[in-house]
């Protein structure tokens, strides 16, 4: 009986143990950028860990000719989304490394889906 309780007191440790990094992981995510192109590297979008949009580079001959605007926004969106896109297995990886030896892999377990 009294094993069990000792396997009980050490998985909760582990949980405070992984509860703490996983916060001092969420905390330093604003530390990761990730950058999308669009229009041939004429927009360039970065966003950071937390998934927040941390840079707009717009090549002036796009604001030069002010028809396009349509086209310009679309371009943003773009770069935008891929800026998106290419940050997801960074923080993935990320997360994973901050738990790497205290969590089993368990396949189908995504460590980014628990930080909301």
């Amino acid at each position: 009986m009294f094993g069990n309780l000792g396997d009980m007191m050490g998985m909760m440790g582990k949980m405070k143990e992984i509860q703490s990094r996983m916060k001092t992981a969420q905390d330093s995510l604003s530390t990761l950028s990730a950058t999308g192109e669009s229009g041939a590297g004429m927009v360039r979008a970065t966003v950071n860990g937390q998934k927040q949009l941390t840079s707009l580079v717009i090549d002036p001959d796009l604001v030069k000719s002010g028809d396009d605007r349509e086209m310009l926004q679309d371009l943003v969106v773009a770069a935008t989304n891929k800026a998106m896109e290419n940050i997801e297995p960074i923080i993935k990886a990320h997360l994973q490394q901050a738990t790497e030896g205290l969590l089993p892999n368990i396949p189908g377990l995504d460590l980014g889906s628990m930080m909301g």
